[in-house]
């Protein structure tokens, strides 16, 4: 199943996916988080309930966002500074508006992302190439996470993640240092089997049998976990 969304000449289509799409295992754990607070009622939480373990490790991959879902088009300001990415733009963006950091040549790429993130109240998660300065192609992928306020998305959490098959590449400038726009690769909203369940734990209402091997004949017991 795809959704479209028209962004000025560019058609962008968002896929409907799992979360096993994202492919990073730190992203991963980030939405395996949030996935186990959206699983309580099945909405997004609020951004105050979300503490992943180790956090802190990931900070500098991280931007917060606050939302002002007031206006037609929905306002994204930057509320992270320092951060990696930062470099890749070339500056930091505190305060800042979204659209107005990216700039007219990437907004249409990069806002839609964002905007469908706030439609849906759900994880989207993008992937697109880009070269470097050297012209090394550069895999960008980029989890979104909403948290709501007063059942209104009011925060959104990015997971920047950036990798290079050819190994080490320059971040300094990637997203503005050469005249090639970012090639997508893959679009997708997150809204199938929205659940979490730990590795190795028996959900309740599975059914477990044990086999007594004590004797020639095999006795089975069957016991269902509630």
């Amino acid at each position: 199943m795809r959704e479209f969304l028209f962004a000025g000449n560019i058609v962008l289509d968002f896929a409907s996916a799992a979360p096993s799409v994202v492919k990073s295992i730190k992203q991963r754990d980030l939405l395996n988080t949030w996935l186990r607070l959206y699983a309580r009622q099945q909405i997004a939480p609020a951004i105050w309930e979300y503490q992943p373990a180790r956090l802190e490790e990931e900070l500098s991959d991280l931007i917060y966002y606050t939302v002002d879902t007031s206006t037609p088009t929905p306002r994204l300001t930057i509320k992270s500074e320092g951060t990696r990415i930062s470099r890749a733009y070339g500056n930091t963006g505190k305060g800042v508006l979204l659209d107005d950091y990216v700039g007219s040549r990437l907004a249409p790429f990069v806002m839609p992302i964002y905007h469908e993130c706030v439609a849906r109240g759900l994880p989207v998660y993008s992937v697109a190439d880009v070269d470097d300065i050297y012209g090394r192609v550069v895999a960008y992928e980029r989890l979104l996470l909403p948290f709501l306020t007063d059942d209104k998305v009011s925060h959104i959490i990015a997971s920047l993640k950036t990798f290079c098959e050819d190994g080490g590449f320059e971040i300094k400038d990637l997203m503005r240092g050469n005249d090639a726009l970012p090639r997508p690769k893959l679009r997708a909203v997150i809204d199938r089997d929205l659940f979490h369940r730990a590795p190795g734990r028996i959900a309740a209402a599975d059914v477990v049998e044990f086999a007594d091997q004590s004797g020639p004949g095999i006795a089975t017991e069957i016991i269902e976990m509630n």
